[in-house]
């Protein structure tokens, strides 16, 4: 019989369709999450342009695993934009401005991780990003 020091397990399976659009625009199925961190599938249409973002107190990582694009980063005076490619992983520290786009042929794809799990909307405010966003975000989790 488990004890109260015992941790559930969590499964979850992939969404077929997302669940959330993110305060950057982007589709949402939320993964599993401990008391950490969380993990969450990101999508970005072909074509799209997210909304630029930085995070007050959560740290992010995150692997991208199909489509093609580009990862504006800048914080404390430093810049630079990397070419996205499946499997390459990335870092967004807390307070780093970001965004991202995908190539016009296929959609972005990424597994990401907050630490500690994420709280909600109210982590994220808007930045002056690299390129004008395609969309503004709808309805954010």
């Amino acid at each position: 019989m488990p004890s109260e020091q015992t941790p559930l397990f969590d499964t979850i399976a992939l969404s077929p369709t997302a669940d959330h659009i993110a305060p950057d625009g982007s589709e949402v199925r939320p993964l599993v999450a401990l008391p950490g961190g969380s993990m969450a599938h990101f999508t970005l249409p072909a074509g799209a342009v997210s909304v630029a973002v930085a995070h007050r107190g959560l740290d992010e990582a995150w692997y991208f695993i199909s489509g093609r694009g580009h990862m504006w980063r800048a914080a404390g005076g430093r810049a630079e934009i990397v070419d996205l490619v499946p499997g390459l992983s990335i870092t967004i520290p807390a307070g780093t401005g970001f965004q991202f786009r995908a190539d016009e042929d296929e959609p972005l794809t990424a597994i990401g991780f907050t630490l500690p799990p994420w709280p909600g909307p109210e982590a994220v405010y808007p930045v002056d990003g690299a390129w004008p966003p395609t969309g503004v975000a709808r309805t954010v989790i």
